[in-house]
Formats: C-alpha cells, sequence, structure tokens
C-alpha cells in the first residue's frame, strides 16, 4: 500500500521509567519512516462511565479522535497481578463506546510486552489478546513478543543496547507492517 500507515501505540504503564515505555520507543525507532507512529496517552482518561457514551467528555472525544484516525494499533502492556494493566483496559473501553462506532473495529494489531522476569507479560498478553477478540481487532499472531528486558537494556529514549533483542525487536517490527499492510487503511488517515 501507498504511505507509511498511522500506528497508535499504547503503553499500558503510567510510569515514566516503565519498561514497557522504553520499548515503545525503541519499536517506534525501529519501524521509522516506515509508520507515522505516535505515543498515545491514557493516564488522563477518566474510569469508563456507560452513562457518557453518547455525551463524553473532552479528554474521551479527543482519545476516541485519535484511535479513529489510527490505520493500526500496538499495544505494549506491562503484566499486573496476571492480567492487563486497569488504565490500559479502561482506555480500550474507552475507544470501543458507543459500541456501534468503535474505534477499534476491524483494525489491524500487535501485541507486545516487557517485563524483568523471564515470562516477559505473557499471560497479560493472552488476556489483551481476548479482549481484543471481542472488538473484532485483527491481532497479529505470529511472532508472539514475551520481552525480558535486563538493566541498561534500553534507554528512557528506546536507544537499545541488547545486542540479541534488538535483531528480534526488528523482525517483530517488519511482521508487525506486513500484518498491518494486509488490512485497509482507515478513511481518517
Amino acid at each position: 500500500m501507498a504511505g507509511a500507515p498511522r500506528i497508535a501505540f499504547l503503553v499500558g504503564s503510567l510510569r515514566e521509567a516503565s519498561v514497557n515505555l522504553r520499548l515503545a520507543r525503541a519499536l517506534t525507532a525501529l519501524i521509522g519512516a516506515r509508520g507515522r507512529c505516535e505515543l498515545v496517552p491514557i493516564g488522563q482518561l477518566p474510569h469508563y462511565d456507560e452513562d457518557e457514551d453518547l455525551a463524553p467528555g473532552e479528554a474521551v472525544a479527543a482519545f476516541r479522535r485519535t484511535i479513529a484516525a489510527a490505520d493500526a494499533f500496538v499495544f505494549v502492556t506491562p503484566e499486573y497481578n496476571r492480567s492487563v494493566p486497569g488504565v490500559l483496559k479502561n482506555a480500550i473501553d474507552q475507544g470501543s463506546r458507543p459500541r456501534v462506532a468503535s474505534a477499534w473495529k476491524d483494525r489491524p494489531a500487535g501485541v507486545i510486552g516487557a517485563s524483568p522476569g523471564a515470562l516477559g507479560t505473557c499471560m497479560a498478553q493472552q488476556h489483551l489478546r481476548n479482549i481484543l477478540a471481542c472488538l473484532d481487532v485483527h491481532v497479529m499472531g505470529q511472532p508472539e513478543a514475551y520481552v525480558q528486558v535486563r538493566p541498561g537494556a534500553i534507554d528512557d529514549d528506546g536507544t537499545l543496547h541488547d545486542a540479541h533483542l534488538q535483531p528480534f525487536l526488528a523482525g517483530w517490527c517488519d511482521a508487525l507492517l506486513r500484518w498491518i499492510d494486509r488490512f485497509p487503511r482507515s478513511a481518517a488517515a
């Protein structure tokens, strides 16, 4: 397809020193000019309230517009208590309403996550895949990426220093871009 896809990155951690935020920055650098990547903030969103579906506040309305303008999504999730963080689930809920106007529907996505631990967010990613399937998001199945990040592997700006991690993530980004190209671009792009 012509033109670089708009890729919205949603990071499920609000921590300034989050390994998942650093991972998201590394991925955007690896994608480079092949995608128009945007880190979409989710911490400002109020708790989802169905009573506000048709008349959301400005933060929710702006978030929905940003998501609707994206061609694809990358969900970068930590694992809290063997599942997705509440802030990420809240953002997904906000973007999915009202149901007839879900901003997620029929868009391609990648799911990835980082942790200092060896299991690298595997349970959170599985739960996230189940949530996204319910919303008709086309999640890339392979390669899966459960990233163990050791100290010093990724700088705050996303610079990679791990000689094994860099080619793996580059391959994941290549697969993601091929996956995105299988789907039509959004009308808003």
